[in-house]
């Protein structure tokens, strides 16, 4: 079982968009043995402590394995909503572990 954690930065004014391409490629993680164990969405009262920019959403989500991971980042109907991915996340960044 791998975890993958992902911090979502939004552009000014594409939340729709970004909303529109998470409908269409969350429901693909099943597809690839994944699971969206969390998906938040912080105000800025969640935050105790922030010295950068706080991510528009986090999601917590998890694989069977490293294999079904990689299907859903190749998975070609994910894919093809890549120009909503990139007209809505200004950047993202992963933290991937391992359960031990």
């Amino acid at each position: 079982m791998i975890y993958i954690t992902a911090f979502l930065f939004i552009n000014e004014g594409k939340e729709d968009l970004y909303n529109q391409y998470e409908s269409e490629v969350l429901p693909l993680l099943k597809n690839h043995k994944g699971k969206l164990i969390y998906r938040v969405k912080p105000n800025d009262d969640n935050y105790i402590n922030a010295e950068e920019e706080k991510p528009f959403e986090i999601h917590f989500i998890s694989f069977e394995s490293e294999e079904g991971f990689k299907g859903f980042l190749n998975d070609e109907k994910r894919l093809s909503f890549n120009h909503l991915k990139e007209a809505s996340i200004k950047t993202s960044f992963i933290v991937k572990g391992e359960k031990l």
